[in-house]
């Protein structure tokens, strides 16, 4: 398994990627072309056999101190296999080095798997978000603050 920044030949993948993880709540192929270009988002894929079966999208904001996780996916196919906690450490590390002390997400309610995984790794919930997504479902905020560079 490899994560790397996503490249313009990601493209199409991340869109299959997208499709089939998300019933609603979908990034559209023009905002994917968005975020590769962007300066203020950042895309980390991951690989298996060259193949991409995850990614995270994360958002920036110049002069603060907190990125944000707007979004992450992984191959149904590869789930449970650490596919989501190499992007989460990805996510963390590309933070840290943009200068960012904390990393903010949302999660569905509904979503478990998600949740032991963010809690796993030191996010604590810090909100619920009634009827957050598009289909009326509950979310809740979670937060981490990063270590510092150097530190433990």
């Amino acid at each position: 398994m490899r994560v790397r920044r996503a490249i313009d030949g990601d493209l199409q993948a991340l869109i299959d990627l997208e499709t089939r993880s998300f019933a609603t709540d979908r990034i559209s192929p023009r905002q994917w072309r968005w975020h590769l270009e962007s300066d203020s988002a950042r895309v980390l894929v991951a690989l298996h056999e060259r193949r991409l079966v995850g990614a995270c999208v994360m958002f920036f904001r110049k002069g603060s101190d907190l990125a944000r996780l707007y979004s992450m996916a992984v191959a149904a196919e590869l789930r449970g296999q650490r596919v989501g906690e190499q992007l989460l450490e990805a996510a963390e590390a590309a933070a840290q080095r943009s200068g960012c002390r904390r990393l903010r997400l949302e999660v569905r309610d509904g979503n478990a798997a998600a949740q032991r995984l963010y809690e796993r790794n030191g996010y604590q919930r810090i909100a619920r978000l009634p009827a957050y997504y598009a289909d009326g479902e509950d979310g809740w905020r979670y937060e981490k603050t990063l270590s510092r560079a150097g530190a433990g």
